[in-house]
């Protein structure tokens, strides 16, 4: 017997189809949310004046436990490489459920950005 599994994001704020995973934090707390092409744009130019104005802060070396990648085939981190897997399958891409993403679906994702 065959089986077909579709998975399919839904926007969390208007119900519709969502493109995938936004993350942002917001005072030490991560949040993502799955947004529309429409509501991602919405939440960036809500935050657009703030962004500009913030710094730029990076994850201290010691806590993260190893050195990250450099180029197309850097590490990912566990919830882009979720963000990745996700919208690879909407795409009908090969992806892989553990493991490696191949660095091909890498850069169709960031280029679909």
């Amino acid at each position: 017997m065959a089986k077909r599994v579709i998975e399919s994001f839904v926007d969390d704020i208007d119900g519709g189809d969502a493109v995938g995973t936004t993350n942002f934090a917001l005072d030490g707390t991560d949040y993502e949310i799955d947004l529309s092409g429409s509501n991602r744009e919405l939440l960036e130019k809500a935050l657009a004046p703030f962004i500009t104005k913030a710094r730029a802060v990076r994850a201290d070396k010691s806590v993260r436990g190893r050195r990250q990648g450099t180029g197309s085939t850097r590490s990912l981190n566990r919830e882009k490489s979720t963000e990745i897997r996700r919208w690879a399958k909407a795409q009908g891409l090969p992806v892989s459920e553990r493991g490696r993403i191949a660095a091909t679906v890498v850069e169709q994702y960031e280029a679909a950005r």
